[in-house]
């Protein structure tokens, strides 16, 4: 479905809207717990699994390629305030350039189950993902993890060596310890009462801010209304419960200690632009004025991660693939294929 048609899908049905959340105006997309009543442009496939004592859903696009098949398949793992869906330029270029491409909605995110107990761990969220590729005989991957997706992808990465053909990151969080570095404890209902206030203005203002260096397109618009929509829906309290739990599981397991033990082959793409630091806004202003530096975070990285390679977008944030879909689809084709200088900047 065209981007154009993704603002006119109204979820639930503005009777429903109308009933749950009073006062919210006709011509803002209200969406279902599990993103019902947005599209993605891919078909969306399901995968049940038995987790934790209960029944749960993965959500997940398989898109073949559109040319001559190379045999590998990529795997694309979503940030925390993304989607499978929002994947939608870099399923378009890896299909045509011969891959198979997996994105998945992990449990707790987007189309995806939304269970009110469950123990969030990234060793829980990766072996459910080396559980979807087995489901769909898929032995080895390019493993591609972009913000929470690299935190995953890392933590992927070191549980199932033998089964990632590479491991791409893209402006991964996870490059430093927040905590340790000043960012104060935030228990789990702060943080449930911090997203029950999510609204599309608050969206736009930060990823504004933080995903596009200060810059704005209307083509980034859908995404906000995707998000924003799940808050106006019926699912609100679900889905604002499972995103605190997960912030809490970004905040207390941190990756960045075990960047030695990773044994495969490792590209880094950092936009310099990024300034992401959770919970910085809750820090002392010199605790904040010391976090999410990327260019200093991405080369440290670099040099912990044996044999990684580095490439920088000088004039990106947090999300090259959006911001600038040429320039990264460029930097990732230069990497898929091996043909990267061990850092670059472009």
């Amino acid at each position: 479905m065209q981007r154009s048609k993704l603002l006119a899908v109204a979820a639930v049905g503005f009777a429903i809207l109308a009933s749950v959340r009073p006062g919210i105006a006709a011509d803002q997309p209200a969406f279902g717990p599990r993103l019902e009543g947005f599209d993605y442009a891919f078909p969306v496939q399901d995968f049940a699994f038995e987790s934790q004592r209960q029944t749960l859903h993965m959500a997940y696009l398989d898109v073949a390629p559109k040319g001559p098949a190379n045999g590998r398949t990529v795997v694309l793992l979503h940030g925390k305030n993304f989607c499978a869906g929002t994947w939608d330029e870099t399923i378009r270029h890896l299909i045509q350039a011969g891959y198979r491409v997996v994105a998945p909605d992990q449990i707790g995110f987007c189309k995806s189950s939304k269970p009110p107990a469950y123990q969030f761990s990234f060793r829980q969220l990766a072996q459910n993902t080396r559980d979807l590729l087995v489901h769909l005989g898929i032995d080895r991957a390019v493993m591609l993890g972009h913000s929470t997706g690299g935190m995953l992808a890392i933590r992927y990465a070191l549980m199932f060596p033998d089964a990632t053909e590479q491991l791409v990151l893209v402006d991964p969080i996870g490059l430093e310890d927040w905590s340790a570095k000043g960012v104060p404890p935030i228990g789990i209902d702060q943080w449930y009462a911090r997203d029950l206030k999510t609204t599309a203005d608050t969206i736009r203002a930060y990823e504004q801010a933080t995903y596009y260096a200060g810059t704005w397109q209307p083509r980034f618009e859908p995404w906000v209304q995707m998000l924003a929509g799940l808050y106006r829906g019926p699912g609100r309290d679900a889905v604002a419960w499972d995103s605190a739990l997960l912030y809490d599981m970004i905040m207390t397991q941190p990756v960045v200690y075990e960047f030695a033990h990773l044994r495969v082959p490792t590209v880094l793409m950092i936009g310099d632009k990024d300034i992401t630091a959770i919970g910085k806004d809750l820090a002392p202003p010199e605790v904040r004025a010391a976090l999410g530096h990327y260019p200093a975070l991405g080369q440290a990285a670099a040099e912990a991660i044996p044999g990684a390679k580095l490439v920088e977008f000088a004039t990106l944030g947090h999300a090259p693939q959006i911001q600038d879909p040429a320039a990264f689809h460029a930097a990732l084709q230069d990497a898929l294929t091996g043909t990267l200088p061990a850092r670059s900047v472009r």
